[in-house]
C-alpha cells in the first residue's frame, strides 16, 4: 500500500510503499498480550528477598522446657509466628523470565504495527533530524504535527540533536530501529517512523 511521507515541518515529501505482510495484518489482542507480558516479565528485576527462619539472627536454643509450663510446645524463636522470626514463604530473588517462541515475538511486532496503521496512528517522516539540540524548538514542531504522545523510531543511527532535544519532552520516546518493541508501540498514542526505519523493517521481515 502507498503511504504519504511528511517532513518534520508537516510538508509533503512523496510516498512510500508499505508491505501488507507487516502493516496489513488483522490485529490480535491475544498475541499482543502474550508479547507484552513476556517483555515486562523479562524486564522485572526479581531482586526482592525476605529472610526465612534460617536467615534471621536469633538464638537457636529451645525457648523453654517442653512440659510443665501449660504453654504450647515451641523450639526455636526463629519460627515465623514470633516477632523477629523468619518470614514464612516470603519472596526470594529469582528471574521472572519465561520463554516465548521467536515466531510469536516477530508476529507480535507486525501485529502492533498493523494495529497502529489501522487506527490511523502511524506517521512517516522523511528524516528525523534537528538543526539544533533545542527542546523548545522541537516541542513546537511536534505541536504543529499534533504529537503530544508518540514513539519515534529512527534508523540504525539516531541524529544526536534530535535525540537530545526530544528526551526532555513528556510522553515522547525516541528509539533506533534496533530498539523497536511491542510494549513501547502500544503504550504511546502515535507511532512516527522515519523512512530509514520503514526500509529496515521491510528488510527484517522480507
Amino acid at each position: 500500500m502507498e503511504f504519504n511521507v511528511k517532513t518534520l515541518e508537516g510538508k509533503d515529501a512523496g510516498k512510500v510503499s508499505l508491505s501488507d505482510a507487516i502493516f496489513g495484518l488483522e490485529p490480535r489482542e491475544d498475541i499482543l498480550a502474550r508479547v507484552i507480558r513476556w517483555q515486562l516479565a523479562k524486564k522485572q528485576q526479581g531482586t526482592h528477598q525476605a529472610k526465612g527462619r534460617a536467615d534471621v539472627s536469633r538464638t537457636g536454643a529451645k525457648m523453654y522446657k517442653q512440659k510443665g509450663t501449660g504453654r504450647a510446645r515451641h523450639h526455636s524463636a526463629r519460627a515465623p509466628q514470633f516477632r523477629g522470626g523468619g518470614k514464612a514463604h516470603g519472596p526470594v530473588a529469582r528471574s521472572h523470565e519465561h520463554d516465548l517462541p521467536k515466531k510469536v515475538r516477530a508476529l507480535g511486532l507486525r501485529l502492533a504495527l498493523s494495529a497502529k496503521l489501522k487506527s490511523d496512528d502511524v506517521i512517516i517522516i522523511d528524516n528525523l533530524v534537528a538543526a539544533e539540540a533545542k527542546t523548545k524548538a522541537l516541542a513546537a514542531t511536534f505541536e504543529t504535527l499534533g504529537l503530544t504522545n508518540a514513539l519515534f523510531i529512527g534508523g540504525a543511527e539516531l541524529d544526536g540533536n534530535f535525540k537530545l532535544a526530544a528526551q526532555n519532552i513528556p510522553n515522547i520516546d525516541v528509539l533506533p530501529i534496533q530498539g523497536i518493541n511491542v510494549y513501547d508501540i502500544v503504550r504511546r498514542g502515535k507511532l512516527v517512523l522515519s523512512k530509514a526505519a520503514v526500509e529496515a523493517l521491510e528488510e527484517r521481515f522480507k
